[in-house]
């Protein structure tokens, strides 16, 4: 009987651990056929490049765990980036007179605070008019994008200060600013859907709104806060972005939403809503950052690699839903 259950255990622990497998296949595969991964360099890179989608990924993951979807993310990269350029150069200049540190702070809150009250509109029309995220953030995302050409007139604008990089391109203790702000929003984000009722509301809201509506939750309040918090993940990002160009440029971020969504859906979050992992997610994100990282250090051609790209991506989100297919 012993024996039994400890068969189960392992094969149960294997079936939840798919994707870590998958990935740690990767890892001895490009150890061996990609120069320099193993570096320490190297890891610090992948970890700094994937912080920027992986910090969206973690609000998609909400979102769509609650039964929603944001089409706008990537364009909210770049308004955001823009929008803070652009707020740095009017503050500092001779309209208002202040000084560039003040300039660029203020211009980072309201660039944060612009995208939480458009992520709170569309939370706002999915409840109250029952209009589906898909359309809202889908106008969002040609709206944004437009808006941020509007912003800069089609030119990068240089408006921040030498220390602003340090945001996006920086190191702290020798690990890149952004990969520490990744890391300390998934922290976050796992314990507040782990640990805390309004995470056990937004799976109730995903698995089924109406029973959860019945069972006393407010239902309207989880979706507008859900697509607050990825709009202001997004615009976090885009500050960082920004940072790490030093210049908001509006064709920064330029299909991130597939990219965000992928990694989510690889991580094992349902689209059908009520189901997925913040740790999934994380796995999906370096898992996307590894492929990446080791096709360009393999010198794969540049065409080449969105096939492998979209391939691979197919095969880890099928593999991973194996398991639960076969229940």
């Amino acid at each position: 009987m012993p024996p039994l259950e400890s068969g189960s255990r392992v094969r149960a622990l294997l079936r939840n651990s798919v994707m870590e497998i998958v990935l740690l296949a990767l890892c001895i595969f490009l150890a061996f056929r990609a120069d320099g991964f193993l570096s320490m360099q190297n890891f610090l890179n992948v970890l700094r490049t994937a912080s920027f989608r992986g910090m969206i990924a973690l609000g998609m993951t909400m979102v769509i765990i609650a039964g929603e979807i944001d089409l706008s993310v990537g364009s909210m990269v770049a308004f955001s980036g823009c929008l803070a350029a652009w707020l740095t150069g009017y503050l500092a200049g001779p309209a208002c007179g202040m000084s560039l540190g003040s300039a660029v702070t203020l211009s980072i809150v309201a660039s944060v605070l612009a995208a939480l009250g458009i992520g709170c509109i569309t939370g706002f029309l999915r409840v109250r008019f029952e209009v589906p995220t898909f359309i809202t953030t889908l106008a969002w995302m040609s709206v944004l994008r437009g808006s941020a050409s509007l912003i800069t007139k089609g030119f990068p604008l240089t408006p921040f200060p030498e220390w602003y990089n340090f945001i996006g391109g920086g190191y702290l203790l020798g690990i890149p600013f952004p990969a520490i702000i990744f890391i300390a929003s998934f922290a976050i984000i796992q314990v507040l859907m782990s640990y805390t009722s309004f995470g056990r509301a937004v799976y109730a809201v995903g698995g089924n709104a109406e029973a959860a509506r019945l069972s006393g939750i407010k239902v309207y309040q989880v979706k507008v806060l859900v697509m607050a918090i990825v709009a202001g993940l997004a615009a976090l990002s885009g500050i960082m972005q920004s940072a790490q160009i030093m210049s908001g440029s509006h064709k920064t971020a330029e299909g991130w939403e597939l990219e965000v969504i992928s990694a989510v859906i690889i991580g094992g979050t349902s689209l059908m809503g009520g189901v997925g992992r913040v740790w999934g997610t994380l796995i999906g994100v370096v898992f996307l950052g590894v492929l990446v990282n080791g096709m360009t250090l393999m010198s794969i051609d540049e065409y080449w690699q969105p096939v492998v790209r979209g391939a691979l991506i197919l095969g880890a989100v099928l593999i991973n839903l194996a398991p639960s297919s076969r229940k």
